[in-house]
């Protein structure tokens, strides 16, 4: 199984993100500064996006981590990620 590694840098986060076709987002209609996700590709009709600076100001108010990995098992470019509780 590939490995997933996590980062709270802001830059390596963007970086992974946006060499996918990624944009900062969150669920529309969720809580105060809401559910942040990374949009893939076509925009999802449950996602807004926002900016990397709205993104990076919730991900440190809420002190999350970025969880990723970079390869899937069979050696192509993985889309996996997930945000975490920095514990």
């Amino acid at each position: 199984m590939s490995q997933a590694s996590t980062t709270t840098d802001h830059q390596t986060i963007r970086e992974w993100a946006e060499s996918r076709n990624g944009k900062p987002a969150r669920v529309k209609g969720s809580s105060p500064g809401g559910i942040l996700r990374i949009d893939f590709g076509e925009p999802e009709e449950s996602l807004e996006e926002i900016s990397w600076d709205e993104f990076f100001q919730i991900f440190e108010d809420r002190k999350l981590a970025f969880l990723y990995q970079e390869r899937t098992d069979s050696g192509d470019t993985s889309r996996f990620n997930k945000l975490v509780d920095r514990q």
